[in-house]
């Protein structure tokens, strides 16, 4: 594979992410304009929002079914036109059962677009031999950034959802159709015969448990401050409401940071002290938080959330490929329903211990879920084992 090709092919799997972070930003932060289009009930609003994640990874187990025949560049080739026009139908209808369908079509294929693009990241940093996965998702957060900055402004000059989306959808939609032509996958390494054996079913579960407990972990981190930071500024730190929107901008900022850089550290450092680092800073961060005596001091330790964070995710996508290089797509597939786990658990976990205990108290779950992470950060290779840092072979098995 020439370099030409395979840096078009990188170029257009970041622009991928960008489209998909501003995609589903502008989504989750318009929800309460969805729910008074639609007469969503406060009782009935979690089972909308639960449903999406719960068909997201139902998907996700489909595509890597799928993959195994056309490969993960045509699935993300139609799956990412589909999940804007799956956000413009959210905005368009009026009737309850629109929204249902709207956003249950937006959950499939949000699970099908997540794996595929991740099976492209982890082939093509195979292919390149070094890290560039925290790239990619750096991609993602900037988009994130940008989709809700768009969202304030529809919901700043009180446009609907269906309004502020049209445009936006009109420019991603040709950027993904057209950037899809240079899709390219780095493919898998060969099977090693003396690890074939261990392909049966629970031996491949019990090599990528530790990742998918990570990948738990870190979702549960991520949507406790998505879900919960604003509310616990305002309440617990007494912030005003301008300040309460502050925390979630500032993480989401140094998201992008600490994603910017984390490809250097790995190469550097290797992906298991880069993970070690990310799960204590991430700690420290929810510790801050419980302990903030006020707002701003709150604001600093969620900013500190997102640098150590940042780098957890995506170096447990790359953390699969190494470990099943003979079959990294269904690894991805598998690892990638634990993202939607992760989401599902966090905000009602949260939320319960809060109502039920103290917020404050609240935030030590995911400070000590984060940090089991330093148990698992082996799992993620040795500085020798990283791509193109060294010459250990990376166990090969097979997760079929």
């Amino acid at each position: 594979m020439t370099d030409a090709r395979l840096r078009r092919g990188r170029g257009s799997l970041a622009a991928s992410f960008f489209v998909q972070g501003v995609t589903f930003a502008l989504l989750v932060t318009r929800i309460p304009a969805i729910q008074d289009r639609y007469g969503i009930s406060d009782a009935l609003l979690p089972a909308f929002l639960a449903a999406v994640p719960i068909l997201a990874g139902v998907a996700s187990v489909t595509t890597e079914k799928v993959v195994a025949r056309v490969g993960p560049a045509v699935v993300l080739r139609w799956a990412q036109p589909f999940v804007l026009l799956a956000l413009l139908a959210v905005g368009a209808g009026t009737e309850l059962w629109q929204a249902a369908v709207a956003l249950g079509l937006f959950g499939l294929a949000v699970g099908a677009l997540d794996a595929s693009m991740n099976m492209l990241g982890v082939s093509l940093q195979r292919a390149y031999g070094r890290s560039i996965m925290l790239g990619f998702h750096a991609s993602y957060s900037l988009g994130g950034i940008v989709g809700a900055s768009l969202a304030w402004v529809g919901a700043h000059w009180h446009l609907s959802l269906f309004a502020s989306c049209l445009p936006v959808v009109a420019v991603l939609l040709p950027l993904a159709l057209v950037g899809s032509r240079w899709y390219v996958a780095g493919g898998d390494g060969p099977v090693q015969e003396e690890d074939a054996e261990k392909g049966s079913g629970m031996a491949a579960f019990t090599l990528l448990l530790p990742l998918c407990l990570v990948m738990t972990f870190a979702y549960i981190g991520d949507s406790t401050v998505a879900n919960w930071s604003a509310k616990y500024l305002q309440d617990v730190l007494h912030s005003s409401e301008e300040l309460a929107t502050v925390p979630y901008n500032a993480y989401m900022v140094t998201t992008l940071l600490g994603r910017a850089v984390g490809d250097f550290g790995v190469r550097r450092l290797g992906a298991a002290a880069v993970v070690r680092g990310g799960a204590v800073l991430a700690a420290l961060g929810f510790g801050l938080v419980a302990a903030a005596p006020g707002a701003w001091a709150g604001i600093a330790a969620f900013t500190l959330l997102g640098l150590g964070l940042s780098v957890l995710v995506p170096q447990t996508f790359a953390a699969a490929g190494r470990l099943f290089p003979g079959n990294s797509d269904a690894a991805v597939a598998r690892l990638n329903v634990f993202n939607y786990v992760g989401f599902l658990i966090g905000s009602p976990l949260v939320g319960a211990l809060g109502d039920a205990w103290s917020y404050r108290g609240a935030m030590l779950v995911p400070m000590v879920l984060v940090l089991v992470t330093v148990v698992y950060a082996t799992s993620f290779g040795s500085r020798a084992a990283r791509y193109g840092g060294g010459h250990e072979r990376p166990r090969t098995v097979d997760v079929g």
